[in-house]
């Protein structure tokens, strides 16, 4: 009997990086047997600023997925997010070559070339292409055109690209611990592999990944990808903020955040609670009013939230978001999150739990491992359901491998 197929999400984020291990038999559900975290020390905002830090970070998080799901990995489906992500829209059109006007494989290809030939500058490169519809003779709504008549093609495309350097750091430093990116993935499309239903992705939805230097977005609607935009800020600006108003170390503030957080006033239960602040330098530790700990919470989270609304409304798709919006990634945990996003946002809000999947669901069902089990959701996708033409939500990068790719960039 043939061993199961290993295949491993590295969630590579600003505060944190995890990795999931899943094997797969056959069509049935990935079964998550590997789960590791380890701090990300290398990084800030999604973008790697220590090589040496990220790689110890990047193998810390391995080997204790390794070692819980007792097998060695040696490849690696990689997320990518940060600041320097950009994204917009294109469209091409061609002139069907194939004999009796019957659309082939070459004139798809040949429709998303020309989408995708714009004017880019010289240190940004591709990171997805994603067919969002495809046009035969002004008849639109074709998710597949392949075998159709028509005389001309178009298609409607969203382009992800990155910064050539900041996707080089990642792919270097994964390298270095020894392991092959088998793809780079933006990854709020990642996480909506794991938190998104189909019927949401039809009607309209927005998914908020709440990472820990980032807040990334993508806006769904007709079952495919529609808008994607990040936020310079995330969790970390919120650890920050107490850090520096309570007068306390990060990682004593991060813990305060866990155990105490909430970011709506209106939601603590005792008005008069007080909670122990650690003395620092040997100072004695000393008491403040987890009022005050809410008032510091609030409106950072608040601001993190009307800058995610105001991306959404960049798009013409902005009202069409029936769904409403869905939060994840571990910002999202903190308690009020939920009700403070349905005061900003004015739509029905809902915490993103991944989905999809069986094996270690206690360890992986946290909105902190959306990406990284989305990751392994996404890779199922591309190579087993549409024979590796196009993904579920049409994905089209898949006419180019992006080891390829990653090669031109290093040559």
């Amino acid at each position: 009997m043939p061993s199961p197929e290993l295949i491993t999400g590295l969630d590579i984020g600003t505060t944190k990086i995890g990795a999931i291990i899943a094997e797969v038999e056959d069509d049935s559900q990935p079964k998550v047997i590997g789960v590791g975290t380890a701090p990300s020390e290398g990084l800030r905002k999604g973008v790697v600023v220590n090589v040496e830090k990220t790689v110890r970070s990047i193998e810390n998080a391995v080997i204790q997925a390794e070692q819980m799901a007792g097998v060695k990995i040696d490849q690696v489906y990689v997320g990518i997010a940060g600041d320097h992500i950009r994204s917009y829209n294109g469209r091409g059109v061609v002139a069907v070559a194939g004999p009796d006007n019957e659309i082939t494989e070459d004139d798809v290809r040949r429709v998303i070339d020309a989408a995708k030939a714009v004017v880019m500058p010289i240190d940004r490169e591709v990171i997805h292409i994603i067919p969002q519809e495809f046009i035969v003779d002004d008849q639109r709504g074709i998710k597949d055109p392949l075998g159709m008549s028509g005389i001309r093609l178009e298609t409607e495309v969203h382009i992800v690209t990155g910064a050539i350097t900041s996707a080089q750091n990642i792919c270097r430093s994964v390298e270095r611990a020894g392991l092959n990116v088998m793809d780079l993935v933006l990854e709020p499309l990642a996480s909506s592999y794991s938190v998104l239903s189909e019927d949401e992705k039809e009607l309209g939805v927005v998914v908020i990944d709440m990472g820990g230097g980032t807040t990334d977005i993508a806006m769904f609607f007709e079952g495919c990808i529609r808008h994607t935009a990040v936020v310079a800020l995330g969790g970390g600006n919120v650890t920050n903020d107490i850090a520096l108003c309570l007068r306390t170390p990060v990682d004593q503030a991060e813990m305060i955040k866990i155990k105490y957080g909430c970011a709506l006033p209106s939601l603590l239960e005792d008005q008069d609670r007080t909670i122990e602040i650690p003395g620092v330098g040997g100072r004695p530790p000393r008491k403040v009013a987890l009022e005050l700990l809410v008032d510091i919470i609030h409106p950072r989270m608040e601001e993190i939230f009307r800058l995610a609304a105001g991306e959404i409304r960049k798009s013409e798709f902005s009202n069409l978001m029936t769904a409403g919006v869905v939060i994840t990634g571990g910002a999202a945990l903190m308690k009020g999150a939920v009700e403070l996003a349905e005061e900003v946002f004015d739509m029905p809000v809902k915490l993103g739990i991944p989905k999809g999947f069986s094996g270690l669901i206690d360890l992986a069902k946290s909105p902190i491992h959306a990406t990284g089990v989305g990751l392994i959701l996404y890779a199922l996708a591309n190579r087993y359901e549409l024979e590796g033409l196009f993904t579920e939500e049409g994905e089209g990068g898949v006419f180019e491998k992006i080891w390829d790719r990653m090669k031109s960039w290093f040559n």
